[in-house]
């Protein structure tokens, strides 16, 4: 009888007592297993004394237990099983909600700190907009007054370099279909050659007197500045000493051709 007043008088450790000898066991600190489990240091003092009025919730604390266990070595489920029984005793379920706090509290960044670096950061939004605001003002635009004696109106812009080309525009010639030219200014050679369908040639506007001989006059189309003049001569016929010139062009097509030389009998008569 005595014998057996002695075996219920031994106390079964508790959980908090269980995790505690297992973290001595190993030679962590409470310091060290808080910072390897991210549980707050105040939360596995309060396990480790089974003081549940400072714990969360049961879920939590049940969580932070079984962290606190493979922390140390010991089995989960049987060290939540073993709190939650601890706690459902001792512990009303219905305690006040508290906010679970993964981490110490004094990790966590100042609230001045955080204050300072929203209101930097709105401070250079507003600059970089009012910069941009400022550069797609247009620039004011200055007037110069006009001389004495001078009367008011729009200036005329200084003429350009007088070219010797007339006016009327570019002359260019364009095959229609395989056509050789030749085409001179003065004695000398601008080009001479034959032009492929849809192939150009733009008469330099620095010829003077520029001149044209052709061999097609039908497969040669010639613009002035765009406008299409008639043919420098009749179709299949060598036309030589067309003008090119704009002015003379656009007024009779065709620069007058003087009379070829007449040929022996059997010889064709050409022009050029």
């Amino acid at each position: 009888m005595e014998r057996t007043i002695e075996t219920d008088n031994i106390d079964t450790p508790t959980a908090g007592q269980r995790l505690r000898a297992a973290r001595e066991e190993k030679g962590l600190s409470l310091e060290e297993v808080a910072s390897q489990t991210r549980i707050p240091l105040r939360h596995l003092e309060s396990l480790e004394q089974a003081d549940w009025d400072k714990l969360p919730a049961p879920t939590y604390s049940i969580g932070f237990a079984k962290s606190y266990a493979s922390a140390v070595g010991l089995d989960r489920s049987e060290i939540g099983e073993q709190l939650r029984s601890e706690m459902g005793g001792q512990r009303p379920e219905r305690a006040p909600p508290e906010v679970f706090q993964p981490a110490d509290p004094a990790r966590t960044m100042p609230r001045w700190l955080v204050l300072s670096a929203l209101g930097a950061i709105l401070l250079l939004v507003v600059v970089m907009s009012w910069l941009s605001n400022r550069s797609l003002e247009p620039p004011e635009p200055s007037v110069a007054a006009p001389e004495a004696g001078t009367p008011a109106g729009p200036v005329a812009s200084a003429p350009a370099q007088p070219q010797p080309q007339p006016a009327g525009g570019p002359v260019v010639l364009t095959a229609t279909a395989p056509a050789w030219i030749q085409v001179t200014d003065q004695g000398r050679t601008l080009y001479e050659g034959e032009l492929a369908p849809g192939q150009s040639f733009p008469v330099p506007q620095t010829a003077t007197a520029p001149t044209l001989r052709v061999g097609a006059p039908e497969a040669l189309r010639i613009t002035v500045g765009g406008a299409t003049v008639p043919p420098v001569g009749p179709p299949g016929r060598v036309t030589s000493n067309v003008s090119l010139r704009g002015a003379d062009l656009m007024r009779s097509g065709t620069e007058p051709v003087p009379p070829a030389p007449s040929a022996p009998p059997g010889v064709q008569n050409t022009a050029g």
